[in-house]
C-alpha cells in the first residue's frame, strides 16, 4: 500500500486524502474527533465522539471495535496502538484489540 496519504477531519468526518490534498474517500462515521493512518497505509483508527475507537481498512471497511468506549484518542505505535482513555490512562493495545498493559 502506499505512504502517500493522510487523514483529514472535516465536520465530524475522517477524509482520506493523497498529500497534494485531493480527496480520495471518507473513511467512518459522521462523529469522528481523530484518526490515525497506519504507516504503512492499510489501515485506520478512528475515534469516535461517544469514546468507540474502530480499526477499518485504507478502503474503509469496518474491522473490529477496540476498547470499552472511553477513548479520547487512539494512535498506531509499530503494529500496536495506543489508546487515551478520559479516566487519563494510557492503554497499550495489540491490533487484535487485546489489552496489552496501561502505562
Amino acid at each position: 500500500m502506499s505512504t502517500d496519504r493522510i487523514i483529514k477531519i472535516a465536520n465530524g468526518k475522517a477524509e482520506l486524502r493523497r498529500l497534494s490534498g485531493s480527496f480520495i474517500r471518507h473513511i467512518g462515521s459522521d462523529d469522528t474527533v481523530f484518526a490515525d493512518l497506519k504507516p504503512d497505509g492499510t489501515l485506520v483508527l478512528i475515534t469516535r465522539a461517544k469514546g468507540q475507537v474502530e480499526l477499518r481498512r485504507e478502503s474503509g471497511s469496518f474491522i473490529r471495535n477496540i476498547g470499552n468506549g472511553d477513548a479520547v484518542s487512539a494512535r498506531f505505535h509499530g503494529d500496536d496502538f495506543v489508546v487515551q482513555t478520559n479516566k487519563g490512562k494510557t492503554e497499550l493495545r495489540r491490533e487484535s484489540g487485546s489489552f496489552i498493559r496501561t502505562i
